[in-house]
């Protein structure tokens, strides 16, 4: 009951979940997706570090290939982000508004949301892969 409390309480997980949204639903939901599988992978690997070697290893190369997967991901949005950012920059200059600095800082940080998340994804699953590797026979 107090962990739900905290829960509710606690600002960084709106923090993230607001992160979440800015840095554009579709990019951010798919690099979750190569997190999520990665650490199923993951944890398979654990629980089969000592019965089953083989297997071990498959999860191992499962594990590296999912969170390089959400780590290109990443940077796919990221790019993407940049070129609609320069899109929609290129057309209002053309307007008596113009570009103002706050709105390219507001269209550079959402840009970079899905590289962060994506490297998080690459980083997270890759020291697990150390310390799996760790307690495996040689």
């Amino acid at each position: 009951m107090k962990a739900i409390i905290l829960l509710q309480n606690s600002s960084i997980f709106s923090e993230l979940g607001k992160r979440f949204n800015e840095g554009g639903p579709f990019f951010m939901s798919l690099i979750l997706i190569c997190l999520i599988l990665a650490l199923v992978f993951l944890v398979l690997a654990f629980l089969n570090v000592k019965k089953d070697v083989n297997k071990s290893k498959k999860m191992i190369a499962l594990v590296s290939d999912a969170s390089l997967l959400g780590l290109v991901i990443g940077f796919l949005g990221s790019i993407i982000g940049l070129i609609t950012a320069f899109d929609t920059f290129e057309y209002m200059s053309g307007t008596t508004e113009g570009v103002s600095s706050a709105r390219l800082a507001g269209g550079l940080k959402v840009s970079f949301l899905t590289t962060v998340f994506g490297s998080i994804t690459f980083i997270l699953p890759r020291i697990g892969i150390i310390l799996l590797k760790t307690l495996q026979k040689p």
